[in-house]
C-alpha cells in the first residue's frame, strides 16, 4: 500500500514540500488548493529552485476543498497542514473533520506558538506533528512556484505532557510517525530536515518567533522594508536586536531550559540576514500589502500570553503587537464601512 500523504494549504511553502515528498518511492501526494485550484487541477505545479532545478509536480489528487477530499474515501497516513495560523479568524483545525483515520497523523508546518493546541483537544489520542520551517519559496502566480535557498526544517511530536510529567504508552507510535514523516522529507532531497523531540521542537518554535517576532511586525511598521535592508540600518538592526535577545532570553525562564549552544544567537541571525541580498520581505509585510489578516495572534499575542502566564513580561513584542493590532482593527473597520 503506497503512502497516502494529503497537503492542506498548497501555497508556495505546501506545494514545495508537497513536490519533494512526492519524490520518496510509494508515495502519493495529494493537495487541497484555494485560489490556485483552476491551474493547479489543469497543468500541476510547475518548481523553479537552485538546489533541485526546473521540474513538475503533479498532485496525485487535486481537490477544491476539504469535502472532496473527505469523498475520495482515501484513508490519509498524513495530512500537512500549510495554512497561515489564524486562530483570531477561525479554528482552522475544523477542516480536517472527517479528513482524520485512525492512524493519521497531523503534521503543522505554520508559525507561531499554539498552533499545535486546537488539533490536539480536536483529535485527541491522534499524533500531532509540529514542524518548523525555513524556506524561502513564493508563488509567484498559480501553480508556479519559485524556491529560492532555505530548505530547513525540523519535526517534533507534540507530547506537552512531557513539559510537567511522564511518558504514555502512545508516545512511541507519535515518535515513529514523526520520524518516518522526517525519513519521507530526506529521500525527497531535503538534507536539512531532522526529528527532534517534543522538548527541542518547543526550543525551536522560540528561537523562530525570536525571528518572526522581530523581522514581520518591524517591516510592517518601517513601511515594507525588505530583511536585509533592516539588518543593514543602524537604528533597526539595534531594534531587531533588542527584539531578539528580549524572545531569547525569556524563553529558556518560560520553558525551564536552555537553548542548545548550536541555535544561533542574535548577532548570528543578523549578520546572515544582511548578506539576503533578494529584497525579500516577511510574510506579514507581504500579507499587510495586500490587504490580509496578519498571523499577529501565534506570532506575537501566543508568546506574550504564554510568558505572562509564567510571570514573565516582554514589553518591546507587547507594543509590537499593541500597534498592529490596533492598526488591523483600524484597516478592518475601514473595510466593513466601506461595504455598507
Amino acid at each position: 500500500m503506497p503512502i497516502e500523504i494529503l497537503i492542506v494549504g498548497a501555497g508556495a511553502v505546501g506545494a514545495f514540500y508537497a513536490s519533494r515528498l512526492a519524490y520518496a518511492p510509494d508515495t502519493q501526494v495529494s493537495v487541497i488548493c484555494r485560489s490556485n485550484y483552476t491551474a493547479v487541477k489543469a497543468k500541476g505545479f510547475s518548481i523553479t529552485s537552485p538546489q533541485y532545478g526546473d521540474y513538475k509536480f503533479v498532485p496525485s489528487h487535486t481537490f477544491a476543498n476539504p469535502d472532496e477530499a473527505h469523498q475520495s474515501n482515501i484513508q490519509w497516513d498524513y495530512i500537512v497542514v500549510s495554512t497561515k495560523a489564524l486562530p483570531d479568524v477561525s479554528d482552522e483545525s475544523e477542516i480536517l473533520e472527517g479528513l482524520v483515520g485512525d492512524d493519521t497523523a497531523i503534521v503543522l508546518v505554520q508559525n507561531g506558538l499554539g498552533v499545535e493546541t486546537p488539533y490536539a483537544e480536536r483529535f485527541p489520542g491522534k499524533t500531532v506533528c509540529s514542524a518548523v520551517t525555513i524556506v524561502s519559496a513564493v508563488q509567484t502566480s498559480p501553480g508556479i512556484i519559485k524556491h529560492n535557498r532555505w530548505t530547513r526544517i525540523s519535526v517534533g511530536p507534540f507530547l506537552p505532557h512531557l513539559d510537567h510529567g511522564n511518558p504514555l504508552f502512545t508516545d512511541a507510535k507519535a515518535i515513529e510517525q514523526n520520524n518516518r514523516f522526517v525519513g519521507l522529507l530526506q529521500v525527497g532531497g531535503i538534507k536539512d530536515a531532522d526529528a527532534y523531540d517534543h522538548a527541542k521542537l518547543q526550543l525551536v518554535r522560540w528561537h523562530k518567533i525570536a525571528i518572526n517576532a522581530s523581522m514581520n511586525p518591524s517591516s510592517v511598521l518601517s513601511g515594507g522594508t525588505p530583511n536585509g535592508a533592516m539588518a543593514l540600518d543602524d537604528e533597526l538592526y539595534r531594534h531587531l536586536k533588542g527584539v531578539m535577545d528580549e524572545v531569547l532570553t525569556t524563553a529558556p525562564k518560560v520553558l525551564g531550559k536552555p537553548f542548545p549552544g548550536e541555535f544561533a544567537s542574535a548577532e548570528a541571525i543578523l549578520r546572515s540576514t544582511q548578506k539576503n541580498t533578494s529584497g525579500s520581505k516577511p510574510s506579514m509585510a507581504l500579507d499587510w500589502e495586500q490587504g490580509k489578516r496578519m498571523e499577529l495572534e501565534v506570532i506575537l499575542g501566543n508568546p506574550i500570553r504564554i510568558a505572562r502566564e509564567r510571570g514573565f513580561e516582554m514589553p518591546r513584542l507587547q507594543s509590537l503587537y499593541a500597534l498592529l493590532r490596533k492598526a488591523q482593527e483600524n484597516r478592518e473597520s475601514e473595510k466593513a464601512k466601506s461595504r455598507l
